[in-house]
């Protein structure tokens, strides 16, 4: 479900999981610059959007996220990671040119950015049930495509 990533901002490499409750992720915003969101919003965080760090794209083609204006955008990480099915950390590598996608929700002055996920591949769904959604550099940004 990705629950950590590591990317570069500036001169720094960082690596952020998503307990972390000052998590943050990079967004490409439409100037070409970076701009870190708070990734989600955890239990005791106060707040209205809702308290996960993720979104399937199902539930976003059936409008639960309509009320939140949402705003797909492109995150840019070097890798992202999954535990399997045993709780074990992996690290997946993205290609050059390509992003994680993410929904900007707003309520208000509150800004978060949850990671788009969907069904993985046939061979994957045996060690992940949720898979982040990877999308191509030239792909457009403001819809969610299928």
């Amino acid at each position: 479900m990705c629950g950590g990533v590591y990317f570069q901002h500036g001169e720094d490499v960082l690596r952020i999981f998503y307990p972390n409750p000052k998590a943050v992720l990079p967004v490409l915003t439409s100037e070409g610059t970076i701009k870190l969101i708070a990734w989600g919003r955890r239990q005791k965080q106060p707040g209205n959007l809702p308290m996960t760090g993720w979104a399937r794209l199902d539930s976003i083609y059936a409008g639960r996220w309509d009320k939140y204006f949402p705003t797909p955008v492109k995150i840019p990480v070097l890798s992202f990671m999954e535990k399997d099915l045993e709780g074990i950390s992996h690290w997946y590598d993205l290609q050059k040119g390509q992003y994680i996608q993410g929904l900007l929700a707003k309520e208000g002055n509150e800004r978060r950015v949850y990671v788009v996920t969907i069904e993985p591949e046939l061979e994957d769904a045996q060690i992940h049930s949720r898979w982040p959604r990877v999308v191509q550099k030239g792909e457009k940004s403001r819809h969610f495509i299928t």
